[in-house]
C-alpha cells in the first residue's frame, strides 16, 4: 500500500508519464552548472526543493521534493532531439522506499540557469502525447510539436541555496 500511495504521489508531483526513453546510454556530459540544491516558495509559502547531484560524467541523481517524506528519486541526463537539448529523467524510486510498479517512469524537461535561479519547464503530456509506443515516437511527436508555446507546461523557478 505504501508503494502505490508513494508513486500515486509521483504522480500528482511530477507526473510519470511516458514509457518510453529518448535515449537508452547517456552520451551528453553533465551541465555542472545545474548541479546543486535549488529552492522555491509555493503559493501556500511552504519550501520546496530540488537536488541535483552528478552520478557520474554524464548522469545525475535528481531528488524532488528534496528532503521531504514524498521525495522521489530519478536519474537523468541530457539528451537532443527537435535541435532541443532536454533533460531526461526516469523514475526510480521514493523517500518512503517505494519503486515504480508499471512502466511510465520517464518525464522530460528544459532548463535554463541565469546566476543562481534555475527554471525547469516539464513537457506537456497534454501536447506531446503520453501514449507513444517508441522512442522514433516520441522524438518525432516532439519535433511535430516543438513550436507550439504550450510544449512545457508553467515555469518552476528555484533559487541555489548557498551554503
Amino acid at each position: 500500500m505504501k508503494k502505490l500511495l508513494a508513486f500515486v504521489v509521483c504522480g500528482m508531483l511530477v507526473g510519470c508519464e511516458y514509457n518510453v526513453q529518448l535515449v537508452k546510454t547517456p552520451e551528453l556530459g553533465i551541465d555542472s552548472v545545474a548541479v546543486g540544491l535549488w529552492q522555491r516558495s509555493k503559493e501556500d509559502g511552504q519550501k520546496e526543493s530540488l537536488l541535483v547531484l552528478p552520478l557520474n560524467k554524464q548522469e545525475y541523481m535528481v531528488s524532488f521534493p528534496a528532503g521531504s517524506k514524498d521525495a522521489m528519486f530519478a536519474r537523468a541526463c541530457l539528451c537532443r532531439t527537435a535541435d532541443m537539448t532536454l533533460v531526461q529523467l526516469e523514475w526510480i524510486g521514493a523517500a518512503q522506499g517505494g519503486i515504480p510498479e508499471n512502466n511510465r517512469v520517464f518525464q522530460f524537461a528544459t532548463y535554463s540557469v541565469a546566476g543562481d535561479t534555475i527554471t525547469v519547464r516539464m513537457l506537456n503530456a497534454d501536447v506531446v502525447k503520453k501514449d507513444v509506443k517508441s522512442t522514433a515516437e516520441l522524438a518525432k511527436a516532439i519535433a511535430d510539436n516543438k513550436d507550439k508555446p504550450d510544449i512545457f507546461r508553467d515555469k518552476m523557478v528555484f533559487t541555489k541555496v548557498k551554503n
